[in-house]
């Protein structure tokens, strides 16, 4: 007996014999280097020890004394991810195939993304901001979920320091699986902030997506998925919710900013190029194929295409639950994933993971005849995604769509559209059946089990197995990818050097110019000399309430931060006393296309999505709407046209300041500068103005340079502008430019690819490439 407990000593001391690694602590983490090999990683307070093995080191992560294939990071990432999801428990597996609702660090008190800290808040409970909330040890331990989204990070260094100690607190459980973190877009520009050459700030800045689909400029999205990544891994986050794909055929659409706009070809082209740049490592930072420690996985959405939602309303909530083909388009619509996320031109060679969108994609599927979500679509997924195009990524559910449903349409609440009378387990027990891998906003283990139950009654117990390992496999994989089972940990003073440091700063800036669209330029009184004096009239913000029912009050005040325009101009208050006017005004904020009123009082509820500022009155819409139906919260609707019904722009008072400053000023120069996020129609104050600058998401502070000629504009439209609400109404949802559009004071048609520079309309390659491919109806 006493011999045989030697003899795993004796083996140890000779496959430690050469060893040629090295080992440095710090802070509480250890960090191995290869010379050979890669580097590695782990906490102290794991229990993860060790193994030496042809002189390498290896992590123990299961604590087995024995180098498991998922530990040798020598073998293909396939091999050792089946390796793993064959050693995992049903539990575990259940847990990979979660993912966490939206976690602030540190966590707030009350609201939507609450935590406690060993019971309190963290005001009183003296934690950190790095610490890791009850709740989440709870969701890491009890339901193994290691995937994780995050949204407002305190600073860098506070959300590394958070990730090394949720990567340290779940290292030494069970299999050693890391956590994956992810996150929705968090580049955008804030509007008064200041920019100065050499600075630093939170993060770099850049235009919304529909804004850098405006500089008709790949190598530039490529370039920001570059920066972004290192920007994300700083942050301890290893996949992107992003990009968003959808083509914005629909103009009503409230997510068509987070578009690379209506054009199939020049947003495949946009969504390659920033994938390639979110997941492509090289140099050091290459593993292997492309992959690396500057990877970061991309989620594309929203499968097959969420942009053509009827009348425009969004599938956040039940009033827009349908998608709809009338032009019957719907192929066009996958053309960004197929030619675009799923056929890229780096090593990678395609989006780690994809994302269906909540909508019913009305009436597409000829094979089972299924009106359901996307997600618990088994055509959509199975025999479309995963058979006719190959796609073995992970695929993911948007957030929610296994809950039940609010009490009325405009509840932001579960999304399971078209399978709103099963159950919840039913409900997850047919998501997988279709295929999917993931459910996001999901902490709870419980229903997937339950799930997996149901199989196992269905279809017995070694092809529910089976059925998990293949999604335990896809979803490994993309850990593996990222380094993260060698190293999980950020330094967080290298991520308060990286993140929004002055050169990606300074890019993220550079592409906020070049995304500024001049629309109209009468008598080139664009660019303005400095120093000119300047009316700047005061904006009212309308009373608003968001998604999630908080209401904000109407309050009026400048539009541009004081302190940043008197740089470029004498400000005055007087009209008369100016030289010229500039009026900063939001796009036309038009509703939703549901109004809790008009239901209460009799009518349907259903009512018109405005892309003008005055009151609008439906005469050219549909009689009969293309999809209706929900069987739980208003099954006696039957018809959702909102024909003969009006509506008026919640930021009326941005189309008086117009009228009014154009009054005031008389003679003397108008410019309008309109921050978009969306088309929107133009005749009703384009003639009384004598410049229009189009934005999608920028600093003011890039306007004002651009406005006194400190950059040439050259951002085109990627969206046409319609003539009026009556071509928008008989455009077709599924088909990218159908509408006519406006032609200004000066012969200009705002068509897609029209902008102007200093020297008038601008034609040069970009136009020429995407103007002449673009698709006709």
């Amino acid at each position: 007996m006493k011999r045989l407990l030697i003899l795993p000593a004796l083996l140890w001391a000779m496959v430690s014999v050469g060893q040629t690694w090295t080992e440095k602590k710090n802070d509480g983490i250890s960090l191995v280097t290869n010379p050979k090999g890669q580097t590695l990683a782990y906490a102290l307070s794991s229990g993860v020890k060790l193994l030496t093995v042809d002189g390498l080191a290896f992590k123990d992560l299961n604590k087995n004394n024995v180098l498991d294939k998922y530990e040798d990071w020598r073998l293909p990432v396939d091999v050792r991810a089946k390796d793993l999801a064959a050693k995992m428990s049903v539990e575990q597996i259940a847990g990979l195939m979660l993912y966490s609702g939206h976690q602030s660090i540190p966590a707030q008190a009350t609201g939507f993304r609450a935590g406690t800290y060993n019971g309190k808040s963290l005001a009183e409970s003296g934690a950190l901001s790095s610490d890791i909330t009850d709740q989440q040890k709870k969701f890491l331990t009890d339901d193994n979920l290691r995937h994780i989204l995050i949204t407002t990070v305190e600073s860098p260094e506070v959300a590394a320091k958070w990730n090394n100690n949720i990567q340290s607190y779940i290292e030494g459980i069970g299999l050693g699986i890391p956590a994956n973190t992810s996150s929705d877009p968090r580049h955008g520009a804030v509007a008064n902030t200041e920019y100065n050459l050499g600075s630093g700030g939170k993060i770099s800045m850049w235009p919304v997506s529909l804004g850098m689909a405006a500089t008709f400029d790949p190598a530039l999205v490529q370039k920001f998925g570059s920066i972004a990544a290192k920007e994300y891994r700083a942050l301890g986050i290893t996949t992107a919710l992003s990009p968003q794909i959808d083509l914005g055929t629909e103009p009503r659409w409230s997510r068509i900013n987070g578009t690379f706009g209506e054009d199939p070809i020049l947003a495949a082209d946009m969504a390659k190029a920033y994938v390639d740049g979110f997941q492509t490592s090289s140099g050091k930072a290459e593993i292997k194929e492309g992959w690396g420690y500057q990877s970061v996985n991309a989620m594309v959405k929203h499968w097959p295409g969420g942009g053509p939602e009827e009348g425009g309303r969004d599938g956040h909530f039940a009033y827009g639950k349908f998608a709809v083909y009338p032009g019957k388009n719907f192929d066009t619509h996958l053309v960004p994933f197929v030619k675009g996320a799923f056929s890229l031109s780096g090593k990678t060679k395609m989006a780690s993971a994809v994302m269906p969108y909540y909508t019913i994609s009305y009436d597409q599927d000829k094979t089972y005849n299924e009106n359901v979500g996307n997600g618990f679509s088994k055509y959509l997924i199975t025999d479309l995604l995963r058979k006719k195009y190959g796609y073995d990524g992970v695929v993911c559910t948007d957030w929610l769509i296994t809950g039940d449903e609010g009490k009325t349409p405009d509840v932001f609440a579960g999304k399971s559209w078209g399978v709103e009378t099963l159950t919840i387990a039913q409900r997850h027990y047919k998501v997988i059946m279709a295929g999917v891998d993931q459910f996001g906003g999901n902490n709870a283990a419980g229903p997937i089990l339950e799930a997996y139950q149901m199989g196992v009654k269905e279809h017995g117990e070694p092809f529910m197995r089976k059925r998990f390992e293949e999604s335990a496999v896809r979803l490994l994989k993309n850990i593996f990818n990222v380094g993260l089972f060698e190293n999980p940990y950020v330094d967080p003073q290298v991520s308060k050097s990286v993140v929004g440091n002055a050169e990606y700063m300074t890019a993220g800036y550079e592409a906020q110019l070049k995304s500024l669209i001049l629309l109209k330029n009468k008598g080139h009184v664009l660019p303005l000399k400095k120093n000119l004096t300047a009316y700047i009239p005061k904006r009212t913000v309308p009373a608003g309430r968001d998604w999630f029912g908080n209401v904000t009050p109407e309050k009026i005040e400048y539009p541009v931060s004081m302190d940043i325009a008197k740089k470029y101009f004498t400000i005055t208050d007087d009209p008369t006393q100016a030289d010229i006017a500039l009026v900063f005004v939001k796009s036309p904020d038009g509703g939703v296309g549901y109004s809790k009123a008009d239901r209460e009082s009799g009518g349907t509820g259903y009512v018109p999505i405005s892309l003008q500022y005055g009151p609008y009155t439906s005469t050219a819409s549909r009689e009969k709407s293309i999809a209706a139906g929900d069987p739980v919260v208003d099954p006696t609707i039957t018809n959702r046209s909102y024909k003969g019904k009006s509506f008026t722009a919640s930021n009326l008072a941005d189309l008086k300041s117009i009228e009014d400053t154009k009054a005031a000023m008389k003679n003397k120069p108008v410019i309008v500068i309109v921050d978009g996020n969306k088309p929107m129609i133009f005749q009703e104050f384009e003639p009384q103005v004598d410049a229009i600058v189009f934005g999608f998401g920028v600093m003011n502070q890039a306007v004002l340079d651009l406005l006194t000629g400190a950059a040439e504009p050259s951002g085109l439209l990627p969206v046409q502008m319609p003539l009026n609400m009556e071509t928008v109404e008989q455009q077709l949802e599924d088909v990218p430019h159908d509408m006519k559009v406006h032609v200004d004071s000066e012969g200009n048609a705002y068509d897609f690819g029209y902008g102007l520079n200093w020297k008038g309309v601008i034609d040069d390659k970009r136009t020429a490439h995407y103007k002449k491919k673009a698709l006709k109806p």
